[in-house]
């Protein structure tokens, strides 16, 4: 199968001390002749503010969040849980043998680009797992109906061998990618943004894009597979008609935009399809994943990598790397929307 689809055109201060109380000095001349400066003073300070101020082109004195955040590199992080398959995605229900650092929150949805090619258009980015996942074991243990069956809220997510966590990489990406989406003029919204200690569950995550009247959803993931296993896929929802999930409205549309981001994704980052899921296509249908299965948005899983892989690793560790997965990303849903 193609990767090629159509062409887009075109990513906190701790509690202080009460205030001091003055020091007193005793009246006298140099008293007098202070009080008599201030005003002097202070006029001379307005009137420069008024005429002679920094210019409306004077440097910032602090680098945008959003520029750190697109060129903020791997970062030095704990041990993170052994990968175990399982549901919507698959793996570990282990715990890091250190706290992992709690990610920065922000809002989980923010004010779009007022004009773009996207304007109008709503995109639920869904990053896999939580960093705080594996401190709530008994609640994303908890099983919740995915149409087909019954499977865990959530899981843990893999790491790669070095501690990286896929939940800290989703998180990453995921917000490079609503920059991105923004950019074009889209209204994005983030299933969760490390505000919120666990999950949500597979079944919320998919009701979250329901409800936004999504016009595409693409939730953020990497694999924990064997070593040697190499390269992304795209996962896309096969045609179910069981109890809660039906998918047969929205099965045509999201292979057209899974073909779309492989597609684009491919060409962004240079990484290989999958060697060892999809046959070479970087494509995959399931009908097990609850996160697919209740939805009935557009909607499409993407593994970027396998962590479990050495030099998969060095790519999704590396900042400039991720950047590049987010704009393939992007390009594929620009691409897709815009038909």
């Amino acid at each position: 199968m193609s990767y090629v689809g159509p062409d887009s055109d075109g990513f906190f201060d701790g509690d202080g001390d009460g205030p001091r109380r003055p020091r007193r000095f005793s009246g006298g001349p140099l008293t007098v002749a202070l009080a008599a400066l201030v005003p002097t003073a202070l006029a001379g300070w307005l009137i420069w503010q008024v005429v002679g101020g920094p210019g409306e082109n004077e440097p910032a004195k602090t680098l945008p969040a959003a520029s750190r955040s697109s060129t903020a590199g791997a970062g030095a992080e704990p041990t993170a849980p052994s990968p175990s398959k399982s549901d919507d995605g698959k793996k570990g229900d282990g715990s890091p043998s250190a706290t992992p650092s709690k990610p920065k929150p922000s809002a989980s949805s923010a004010k779009p680009a007022t004009s773009g090619p996207l304007k109008g258009k709503v995109v639920v980015i869904d990053p896999g797992h939580n960093p705080g996942n594996f401190r709530h074991t008994a609640e994303i243990n908890r099983l919740v109906d995915i149409g087909t069956n019954r499977k865990e809220c959530d899981t843990t997510g893999t790491s790669t061998n070095a501690g990286y966590t896929e939940a800290q990489f989703t998180l990453d990406v995921s917000r490079r990618l609503r920059t991105l989406l923004q950019q074009q003029g889209a209204t994005v919204e983030l299933t969760q943004n490390g505000d919120r200690p666990w999950g949500p569950c597979v079944d919320e995550r998919a009701r979250i894009g329901n409800k936004a009247h999504a016009d595409a959803v693409i939730s953020v993931h990497a694999d924990g597979s064997a070593a040697g296993n190499r390269g992304f896929h795209v996962i896309l929802p096969a045609s179910v008609n069981s109890g809660s999930a039906n998918t047969t409205a929205i099965a045509g549309p999201s292979r057209d935009l899974g073909e779309r981001v492989a597609g684009n994704f491919l060409r962004a980052t240079g990484s290989a399809p999958s060697n060892y899921i999809g046959g070479g296509t970087g494509l995959d249908v399931r009908k097990d994943l609850g996160g697919l299965n209740l939805s009935t948005q557009p909607k499409v899983f993407i593994e970027c990598g396998n962590m479990r892989d050495a030099k998969d690793a060095a790519l999704l560790t590396s900042g400039a790397w991720r950047q590049k997965a987010a704009q393939g990303m992007s390009d594929g849903i620009v691409s897709f929307l815009r038909g």
